[in-house]
């Protein structure tokens, strides 16, 4: 247990300060994600003009919530491994006593706490800005929530980990990542809440892995009626098979990897 927690902690400290040198981009970095603040406005203009299942006050909290979840939860785990399997350079990995794996999770890890800041500053200016939709979710809320973040994050990262297997039989596996990105950003809430989605195609989203990386735990956090029990189900269920799907394709890929040393 020691062995591994000084490994993890050298890991984890290593990645941080190597985040810490690019501090600058990290900020440009989250301030492009700002299109759950665009899409707030285009709601909120909307529910003055029409009836929906949200108030103003609503999509204002709710998509204040996706910017968090985003904010804590995006992934680019398969652009470092198109570019390592490309280039040769997984073969440096591969010779270590340990899964490369925990080399893309700690630098994931690390990027959290080095843009912390930076997203704490962006809640403060918004709630200064916005003092209306200020709210504290009760503290069961707010547990729940961290702990569907991090289930959430977990997935989105199995999901591209397991995308990014694609790289070794081809050069181009951010193009598969980009295909996904397609239902990703329709069913997840990030343009819309769930809510205002015709009843059918809500139905069919619940049981796509799309709806419990963004607007399950911002639902959560918000107060707005979830089923917690299906929600959890669901979530286990979809990374349960991402990941045997991934161990299986890196057995495979492993085999067929044939980069600069291997």
């Amino acid at each position: 247990m020691k062995k591994i927690i000084k490994t993890a902690n050298v890991f984890l400290s290593t990645y941080y300060a190597y985040k810490l040198e690019y501090r600058a981009e990290l900020f440009l970095w989250l301030l492009s994600s700002s299109l759950p603040f665009i899409m707030m406005g285009i709601w909120i203009e909307a529910a003055t003009k029409g009836e929906f299942p949200l108030d103003k006050l609503q999509f204002s909290r709710y998509f204040f919530a996706v910017f968090i979840v985003r904010a804590i939860t995006p992934v680019w785990v398969i652009y470092d491994i198109e570019v390592e399997i490309v280039e040769g350079k997984l073969s440096h990995k591969l010779l270590q006593p340990i899964d490369p794996v925990w080399h893309y999770i700690a630098g994931h890890i690390s990027e959290r706490f080095a843009r912390g800041i930076f997203l704490l500053g962006l809640v403060l200016l918004f709630f200064v800005l916005y003092p209306q939709v200020f709210w504290l979710p009760n503290l069961g809320d707010f547990l729940l929530f961290l702990i569907l973040v991090l289930m959430a994050f977990v997935l989105r990262f199995l999901i591209q980990y397991t995308l990014a297997m694609c790289a070794f039989w081809t050069e181009r596996a951010t193009a598969i990542e980009q295909l996904f990105e397609l239902p990703y950003i329709f069913l997840s809430g990030i343009i819309a809440p769930l809510e205002v989605f015709p009843e059918l195609v809500r139905k069919i989203a619940l049981w796509t892995p799309f709806p419990y990386l963004v607007h399950f735990p911002a639902s959560v956090l918000v107060g707005f009626p979830v089923d917690i029990g299906r929600g959890l189900l669901v979530l286990f269920l979809w990374s349960a098979i991402f990941f045997g799907l991934n161990r299986w394709l890196w057995r495979l890929g492993l085999k067929q990897y044939s980069g600069m040393g291997a």
